[in-house]
């Protein structure tokens, strides 16, 4: 099993969650929730106001999201989601456990885990310019709705 953080629409309650769930995909367990350790970008970007986190450390905030363990079959079908390697690249990175589900703790003794997170080197220069959030939510006040891959012309 891998450890996967989704800050986008794969969490919880956002249009791609669906996926997480449907274990034809793959199993996705969540475990709970965090932020990153350093700082980042994350952006609404492109005419279907995709979240995206830029991978510039250091910049931008602490990123909120959920932490799932994933069996193989799950990570093949999120590289393939994600567009992996060319719109977003999956990088290990170090999470800071807010909140974590049932018993034992993280058995990590400071708290902080090694998951996999899909963010993106390669975008446009003006993306930097654009708001940087610290979570995301489709129908946040933001008003920017995300348009499902269904919905695309």
């Amino acid at each position: 099993m891998a450890r996967v953080f989704v800050y986008g629409t794969l969490k919880k309650g956002q249009p791609n969650y669906k996926h997480m769930i449907n274990t034809a995909k793959g199993l996705a367990k969540f475990q709970g929730r965090g932020r990153t350790v350093e700082k980042y970008p994350l952006v609404i970007a492109g005419k279907y106001n995709i979240p995206y986190m830029l991978n510039i450390p250091g910049t931008g905030h602490h990123i909120a999201g959920e932490i799932y363990s994933v069996d193989e079959q799950m990570l093949q079908f999120l590289d393939e989601f994600e567009g992996c390697p060319d719109m977003y690249q999956r990088t290990l990175m170090r999470i800071q456990v807010v909140e974590w589900e049932g018993k034992g703790g993280t058995g990590e003794t400071d708290g902080v885990l090694e998951c996999f997170v899909y963010s993106t080197a390669t975008y446009p220069p003006e993306w930097v310019g654009l708001p940087y959030y610290d979570s995301y939510d489709s129908s946040g006040k933001h008003g920017l709705s995300y348009v499902l891959r269904e919905s695309r012309e």
